[in-house]
């Protein structure tokens, strides 16, 4: 059982404030690396910390569960938080994300695989044919931090 798991059987469904983070991986063509995931969003890939990992090792921890591929030197690029970004789950858990967003242009291993837990699809896209299903705050940052090719 995990933090979460952890934390969750001792306060049931009440908010919670939870850190995360994002990372948009570019390969060596400008192309950013977005995963699939079950709800049929895409996304980048990223997921909240465990205990005493800090937010590069998550980053890069999650970038490797959800699609195989190793990440060197993370830039941090913005740090998401508030009111507008609470969440509540379809099980009735209920929190407020801090999500540290990264980009990384430095994949240093791995090949391109999807984990079938979290990630159903994993592929890179040209910054000017980003998928229709994105998910917009998503798609705001991308524009925010990368120029449209």
């Amino acid at each position: 059982m995990g933090y979460i798991e952890e934390l969750r059987a001792l306060v049931s469904h009440q908010p919670l404030i939870l850190v995360g983070t994002a990372v948009g991986v570019l390969n060596h063509n400008g192309e950013i690396l977005l995963q699939k995931r079950h709800d049929g969003r895409w996304g980048v890939p990223g997921g909240f910390l465990e205990l005493g990992e800090s937010t590069e090792e998550a980053g890069r921890r999650e970038v490797l569960e959800e699609t195989g591929i190793q990440l060197g030197k993370l830039e941090l690029v913005n740090v998401i938080s508030g009111k507008e970004h609470f969440v509540k789950l379809p099980n009735g858990d209920e929190f407020y994300p801090v999500t540290v967003v990264y980009i990384c242009k430095d994949i240093t291993g791995g090949e391109l695989k999807v984990d079938g837990v979290e990630t159903v699809d994993a592929k890179f896209f040209k910054l000017n044919e980003l998928p229709d299903s994105l998910n917009p705050l998503v798609k705001k940052l991308i524009y925010s931090y990368l120029p449209k090719q």
